[in-house]
């Protein structure tokens, strides 16, 4: 159990780092582009991927 934890926490991390390795640039752009939005927004698109995460979750498994 707790390697199946490790191991999606690892997978976070390397899908994080993704877009800042490959282009700094679009990365910093898209960091911008999220200040600017309302924080209820923000807090929705967060929820939302929350929810599509467990989800796939439970499916996969």
């Amino acid at each position: 159990m707790h390697i199946d934890l490790m191991a999606g926490l690892a997978l976070a991390l390397v899908f994080g780092g993704l877009l800042p390795a490959i282009s700094p640039s679009t990365y910093k752009r898209a960091v911008f582009e999220l200040a600017s939005l309302s924080e209820n927004h923000i807090r929705s698109v967060g929820l939302g991927f929350m929810v599509a995460g467990a989800v796939l979750l439970y499916l996969i498994r």
